[in-house]
């Protein structure tokens, strides 16, 4: 099976990429940046509808398909099934709550678990079928873990726990899949530099928080052919934050 060789430019020419969370701030900013590269991006979309704010939807090489819930099986294996053959796949969506022990419920705390590592792990399930279903051997997956699973913080141990587990899956994926050429690595960012997260927390320097751009940077790199070695890294993307 022939290997799939690096390019000077436009190195994701034609290469379908699924975007979990894509309609999102950080996923506007990887779709934009995947784009800029030639890929052809798969964004599921959990509302009923296509949001109307996801303008990227209307361009030529995104398809955007609602009503996936990536938390259900069926759901997730329906949709990756659809999409063509895969050379990457990145998982951004998830969830965030906040709120001490005592006033966590178990309802709270499955709640994480599903959004973030049911999800992750579906989707990383998936697309390594799907990944396998193309002629050239290899591919790449990007997970979304966070900076509180190795820098911890008190208030949100259902949040942490969740992402704890897509640390730890992304690091035992990266070994099974190494002999398929499958490279899996997951980025720990902290509070990122969004509108609905500069609403939330008016006070906060801004000017520490990385920006969606930024991070959209260090995943392209990670899921193209330039990325020959780097696999089962929890890579920080906070910078000063």
């Amino acid at each position: 099976m022939p290997t799939r060789a690096p390019t000077m430019n436009h190195d994701l020419l034609d290469e379908h990429i699924v975007v979990t969370g894509g309609s999102g701030a950080l996923g506007g900013a990887v779709l934009e940046a995947l784009l800029a590269r030639g890929a052809r991006c798969h964004v599921p979309c959990v509302e009923r509808e296509v949001p109307a704010s996801f303008a990227l939807a209307a361009h030529e090489r995104v398809a955007a398909v609602p009503g996936v819930d990536l938390s259900s099986e069926s759901s997730a294996r329906s949709y990756f099934e659809s999409v063509p053959p895969l050379w990457a796949s990145i998982h951004l969506a998830g969830g965030f709550a906040a709120a001490a022990l005592s006033e966590t419920s178990l309802a709270d705390f499955q709640r994480m678990l599903s959004m973030n590592a049911v999800s992750c792990f579906l989707s990383c399930r998936e697309a390594v079928r799907a990944i396998r279903r193309s002629d050239v051997r290899g591919g790449r997956l990007v997970n979304v873990a966070a900076r509180s699973t190795v820098k911890p913080t008190g208030g949100m141990a259902a949040y942490v726990a969740a992402k704890a587990a897509v640390a730890a899956m992304t690091e035992s994926l990266a070994e099974e899949l190494r002999a398929d050429g499958i490279l899996v690595n997951a980025i720990l960012p902290s509070i990122i530099d969004t509108e609905v997260n500069r609403k939330a927390m008016p006070d906060a320097d801004f000017a520490t928080w990385p920006k969606p751009t930024e991070i959209a940077e260090t995943i392209a790199f990670l899921v193209s052919p330039r990325n020959a070695l780097t696999s089962g890294a929890l890579i920080p993307v906070y910078g000063r934050a």
